[in-house]
Parts: structure tokens; C-alpha cells; sequence
């Protein structure tokens, strides 16, 4: 097994074949980790206690920060290993993939005891009540020490592409997330632990899914194409700063969301405590067809990045094409699923008549524009791939935050609860909008520089 023939094989299949063969794995990745994500929320809420469920959905943001930083060595990695590759440049790529792992872990270590010393405040600031911020800080408490599991695992479930290895890629986070799905009915159900059981099941889950690419490397050290070996470690070479030049932008998406979701609990919240857990349901109900087409644009990203590496224009913007289509076609049908079985979704979550519409309600209303999520990824990760920190920058930090958070306050005051669920389609209207003119302008620019470059050899 040597994964820099099997990334040369995926250049050199037929565009369509490459990109199914892929984006599949990594839509399998992030398929299971919204089933994991939801069965926490599905099994709390058949204790029929809606303070439970609220309770998730006030520590979600916090969880988001441990796939953001996971995004910056996971998405920074992937483009710079990726772009290597086709360069030849593989003994870089090892020295990548190893700042990338310890310095994930590093930063796990802090996060983790961040949450742990100061729960307290932080759940206060993020809008717990009386009846919610016991259940917020026993479950904060445990998945807090899930930190450097959850960066390690998140950041090898996305630089295994770059390897050319997408099902070993998805294998660790399946592995992880199906042992959740497993542990949750018998530690909230069964052994009656309600939060507390779910916390336990998602510690653990990660845990093993850390231990999966820790033993896959040890396995293939000899043959892969990347590294984790302490010896391989280093900042330097451009390799620090074309990381987080890439990955910060990435990981502001996710950081921004999880920002923007506190702020729209905030504001739900002064409605009370069952459109708070409306507002969370709904969400999980669109992040079906997010999480998919999210797996589509990071199945692409190191084909894109391989081509820009060789300076394959030509394959370059086959690949493109061909995604865009494929990602729409899987996000009109995604949509449209959600749509016709709203209502059922909703009440696997919630048995509360009154945060029952709330959900019901608000995730008709996100559902309006599920259907773009596909291209949206595309592009952004057709920015990543390209090394576009700046245009990737802008529209990581717009999506959820400058252009999300104004328009949320905004028809708050203008339309009042209502108003907070369109902010969400509103704003992915403008940020698609955004998305593919910088997309657009970065390609051509990059390209032309291809041109000159070979013009030149």
C-alpha cells in the first residue's frame, strides 16, 4: 500500500470516478458524525425532559471549538500535504502531517482545561437558566477531557485524503461515532445516567477513534505517505504558516458558527426555554444535508489540490464542474427528504407539543435554502485547495459571523422570533453570492500564474 501511487490513480482516473470515489468516504465520515451528533439529542429526549435536550444545545457550541481547531490542522494540512503530492515533495508532506498531529494535541490539552476551570462562567455567558446549567455543567465537565482525542481523530479523518487513502479516512471516525450511537441508549436509557450518560458515550467514542489512526500509523509507517513521528515535527519551511494560512479560515468557519449559534440561543432563550430547544432540533434537522455536502467539498479539496500541485488546469477545472453538479444534485434531494419528514424528525427529538412547533416551524424555514449547501462547500474548498488564504478568510468569517450575526439582531428587532430563523437562509443567500465571485477571480488568477509558470519552464 503506498498512498502516493493511490493518489496518482485518482489523478489519472476519469474525473467522475474520482471524484464519487472520494467524496463518498467522506460524505460516509460526515454522515456519521451527525448521527452521532443527533443521538445524543435523540436519546435525551426520550427522557422527555426538554431541560436535557436544551442542555445540549447550550454546550454544542462549545464542542464546535474542538472541530475548529481540528479544522485548521485537518483542512490547513489537507491543502498544503495535498498540493505537495503533486508536487513530489513527499518527505514535506511527513514534516506537515506531524506538526499538524502534536500541535493538535497540544492545543486539545488547552482547550480541555479551559472548559474544566471555568465552566462555570462560561455556561452563565451562554444562557443557561436555573432549570438548564446543572445538566450544561455536568455534561460540559466530562467531554471537556475529550479535547486532544477530538483533534487528533479530526484532523487525521481529513489528511488521510490528502494521503490518497479516503475509506482508512473514514473508517477511525465511523469506528468512533458508531460506538456512540451504541453506548447512548445503554448509559442514558439503561443505566438511567440521562446527560451524563451521553457525555460518557461521547468521551469514549472519541477515544477509540483516536486509537484507530494511532494504530493505523503505527501499521503503515513504513508506507504511507505521512508521519507522526516526533523526529518528523517541525514549524519550519513555510510549514507553520501555510497551515494556519489555510486552516485558520476554515476553523473560523466552524469557531464563527458555534460563536453565532450562542448568540442566537442568547436570543432564543428570552423566548424561553422550549424555543431554545425548538432553535436546536431545527438546526440538527438541516445539518443532515450540511454535514453530506460538507463531506462532498472535503472529498474534493485534495483532488483540487493535486491538480493545482502538478498545474493540471485543465483537470483542475473538470474536477470543479463536475463537483458543483454532483454536490447540487445531493442537496436538492437531501432537502427535499428533510422537508417531506420534518415532522417525524422533529418528534424523535422532542415530545413537548410547544417545542415541538418551535422546531417544526424553524426548520421549514432553514430547509429554504439546504439545497445550495452543496456548492457553497465546493467553493470554499475549492479556495483551500487553491492555498487562497485570504478569499478563504473572508468567507469563513462571513458566512455565520459578519454577514449571520448584523442580519440575526437585525430581524430580530424588525420581525422578533420569526426573524431570528430567516437570518439563517438569508445569510446563506449572501455568502453564496460572495463565495463564487472570490472562487471565480482566485481561479482565474491562480491559472493564469500556471500559464506563466509552465510558459517559463
Amino acid at each position: 500500500m503506498k498512498s502516493k501511487i493511490s493518489l496518482e490513480a485518482f489523478h489519472s482516473m476519469p474525473v467522475s470516478q474520482a471524484v464519487v470515489k472520494n467524496a463518498l468516504p467522506a460524505m460516509v465520515t460526515m454522515l456519521m458524525f451527525l448521527v452521532y451528533n443527533l443521538a445524543d439529542t435523540l436519546f435525551i429526549g426520550m427522557t422527555k425532559d426538554p431541560y436535557q435536550v436544551a442542555s445540549i444545545s447550550l454546550c454544542m457550541p462549545l464542542f464546535m471549538a474542538f472541530g475548529a481547531f481540528a479544522n485548521i490542522f485537518g483542512m490547513g494540512g489537507t491543502s498544503v500535504i495535498s498540493r505537495a503530492m503533486g508536487e513530489g515533495r513527499s518527505q514535506y508532506a511527513k514534516k506537515v502531517s506531524s506538526f499538524c498531529t502534536w500541535t493538535g494535541v497540544a492545543i486539545g490539552i488547552i482547550l480541555s482545561a479551559v472548559f474544566l476551570l471555568f465552566s462555570k462562567p462560561i455556561l452563565n455567558g451562554l444562557g443557561a437558566s436555573n432549570n438548564t446549567f446543572a445538566f450544561a455543567q455536568n455534561y460540559l465537565r466530562i467531554v471537556a477531557f475529550s479535547g486532544p482525542f477530538t483533534l487528533l481523530s479530526g484532523t487525521f479523518s481529513k489528511i488521510l485524503m490528502a494521503d490518497g487513502q479516503p475509506q482508512k479516512a473514514m473508517m477511525g471516525s465511523t469506528l468512533g461515532n458508531l460506538l456512540n450511537v451504541i453506548l447512548d441508549p445503554i448509559f442514558i436509557l439503561w443505566f438511567h445516567w440521562g446527560i451524563i450518560g451521553a457525555a460518557v458515550a461521547t468521551l469514549i467514542s472519541n477515544v477509540v477513534a483516536a486509537g484507530y489512526y494511532i494504530l493505523y500509523f503505527l501499521r503503515y509507517k513504513n508506507q504511507s505517505s505521512l508521519s507522526i513521528n516526533v523526529k518528523d515535527y517541525s514549524a519550519k519551511d513555510k510549514i507553520c504558516s501555510s497551515v494556519l494560512s489555510i486552516g485558520i479560515p476554515a476553523a473560523l468557519g466552524a469557531l464563527i458558527m458555534g460563536v453565532s449559534t450562542m448568540f442566537i440561543n442568547k436570543l432564543m432563550a428570552g423566548y424561553g426555554d422550549m424555543a431554545l430547544a425548538g432553535i436546536g432540533v431545527a438546526t440538527k434537522i438541516t445539518m443532515i444535508t450540511g454535514m453530506i455536502c460538507m463531506g462532498i467539498g472535503q472529498g474534493v479539496q485534495p483532488l483540487l489540490g493535486y491538480c493545482i500541485g502538478a498545474k493540471d488546469t485543465e483537470r483542475y477545472h473538470k474536477t470543479l464542474r463536475f463537483s458543483l453538479i454532483f454536490a447540487l444534485l445531493v442537496g436538492v434531494v437531501m432537502t427535499l427528504l428533510c422537508y417531506m419528514f420534518t415532522g417525524q424528525i422533529v418528534g424523535a427529538f422532542l415530545t413537548d407539543e410547544n417545542a415541538f412547533n418551535f422546531a417544526f416551524k424553524f426548520g421549514r424555514i432553514f430547509l429554504t435554502t439546504s439545497s445550495l449547501f452543496g456548492v457553497f462547500y465546493v467553493l470554499v474548498n475549492s479556495l483551500q485547495a487553491m492555498g487562497a488564504a485570504i478569499p478563504a478568510l473572508i468567507v469563513n468569517i462571513s458566512r455565520q459571523g459578519i454577514i449571520f450575526i448584523p442580519t440575526m439582531y437585525a430581524l430580530n428587532m424588525l420581525i422578533g422570533i420569526n426573524g431570528l430563523a430567516w437570518a439563517q437562509p438569508t445569510a446563506d443567500i449572501l455568502s453564496l453570492v460572495l463565495v463564487a465571485i472570490l472562487s471565480g477571480v482566485t481561479s482565474n488568477k491562480r491559472m493564469k500564474e500556471n500559464v506563466a509558470d509552465t510558459s517559463m519552464i
